[in-house]
């Protein structure tokens, strides 16, 4: 799939460019502005660099065909290049924690005030960047790229929260220069909320999870609209990177040919792909009509 799989790259390629500019901005800021929360947001930018480059590289071996050892395709390279950006995160979230809580134990001066600025530039790029990247995603039905966009939204988050811990150090004055400290460790927080959304789903595909139960009985009704079919008795649906399988057992008239049978569960392979064309490979075991296993 040559358009996806572009499309994937194309959005990849973006984010690992504004990364690159905004992790430098970010860190001088906050070296020469005194502020950890936006060397915290600097790490955090640098490690999207880095599993935007494993993802780049992990869609362009999924998106190579299937062959004589993968028959299946290597989709599941997308969910295992998710998990790795969730591991590099739950990485980056430590580091920014553990510098936190020691820099709330050591006093220090409050964050120059030009900092804010450098954060609002980053949050809203982004935030543009987040909406970009995860329309990407949501249209090619690839939970890399929806991996790839949360990390712009907790990059966004983390700023704001940056933000917020600034603007309180800057205006309680002596006191209250920990604020931006604080705020970096509420950052390290949102980034293993993060982590969960990015891993869970891509965990369930590696494990063959059955696909949402709505899109289940969908393939169900569309198999049960097609002539000849009397009743679909299993239903099993699973993700292979940016595509869907399933799995079909339905009845027809004991009485048929096999010639008749396979006719029809052609016919209805076809019908699904044509209302569902996500779904790249259909397996239909035909039984005659009320058989029980």
């Amino acid at each position: 799939m040559p358009k996806t799989e572009n499309k994937a790259l194309k959005s990849t390629f973006i984010g690992i460019i504004v990364s690159g500019i905004l992790a430098i901005l970010k860190a001088l800021g906050g070296i020469f502005g005194n502020s950890y929360a936006l060397i915290a947001d600097a790490i955090e930018s640098t490690a999207d660099i880095f599993t935007s480059t494993m993802l780049w590289l992990g869609l362009k071996w999924a998106s190579k065909p299937a062959d004589e050892d993968h028959p299946y395709g290597h989709g599941k390279a997308e969910a295992l290049i998710a998990i790795g950006i969730a591991l590099a995160l739950t990485i980056a979230a430590f580091v920014i924690g553990k510098e936190s809580v020691h820099n709330i134990m050591t006093p220090h001066k409050s964050p120059k005030a030009y900092t804010l600025i450098i954060l609002l530039i980053v949050i809203v790029t982004k935030e543009i960047l987040y909406r970009y990247v995860k329309k990407v995603g949501v249209g090619i039905n690839s939970e890399a790229v929806k991996a790839d966009a949360f990390h712009h939204r907790s990059d966004a988050i983390t700023s704001l929260a940056a933000f917020i811990g600034i603007t309180i150090s800057l205006i309680g004055g002596k006191g209250y220069e920990a604020a931006d400290d604080y705020a970096a460790l509420f950052a390290g927080v949102i980034i293993l909320i993060n982590v969960y959304q990015i891993a869970r789903p891509a965990i369930g595909e590696l494990l063959d999870e059955d696909l949402d139960p709505s899109l289940n009985e969908r393939v169900r009704e569309l198999a049960s609209e097609v002539e000849g079919v009397t009743h679909v008795q299993k239903c099993h649906t699973r993700k292979m990177g940016v595509l869907n399988h399933a799995d079909l057992h339905i009845w027809v008239d004991g009485e048929l040919s096999v010639t008749e049978g396979h006719t029809i569960s052609h016919a209805v392979k076809d019908h699904i792909q044509h209302t569902l064309p996500q779904f790249i490979e259909i397996m239909i075991h035909i039984e005659p009509d009320g058989h029980h296993d």
